[in-house]
């Protein structure tokens, strides 16, 4: 039984920190994409909990704005809304300049009303600037 448990136990640690590596691979390329867009990023998440269990954030980029009590911060998200990569807080014209580059680059709109970001989501709010 002892041994077991030390497998599942084990499983569940090898694919969490799995999760992680893959995780911060693609959150960092997302990082690097958004610090080209506006001179600064902050990278984010790397794993997000899909049905009980870590996975990578995923490799897709999607663009969105997000309004915090700072200001307003561009952010990369995945197709599930989690936050891989943010700018700064910024003044709205700001962070509507990032996003415009980013939509110029080929980085699609997120076309969700949430994201995810730390242990909070936020309304995402570009389409009412």
């Amino acid at each position: 039984m002892l041994a077991i448990k030390f497998s599942i136990q084990h499983q569940y640690t090898m694919q969490y920190f799995q999760a992680v590596r893959i995780g911060k691979e693609r959150a960092s390329k997302s990082q690097m994409i958004l610090f080209n867009l506006g001179g600064f990023a902050m990278l984010t998440l790397t794993t997000k909990k899909k049905d009980g269990v870590f996975v990578p954030v995923g490799e897709q980029n999607y663009t969105a704005i997000i309004q915090t009590p700072d200001g307003y911060v561009t952010i990369l998200v995945d197709e599930d809304g989690y936050t891989k990569a943010q700018s700064k807080p910024l003044q709205k014209e700001a962070a509507l300049d990032i996003f415009k580059k980013a939509r110029e680059s080929g980085i699609e709109e997120y076309s969700g009303d949430t994201v995810e970001i730390w242990t909070e989501q936020y309304r995402a709010v570009q389409k009412e600037l």
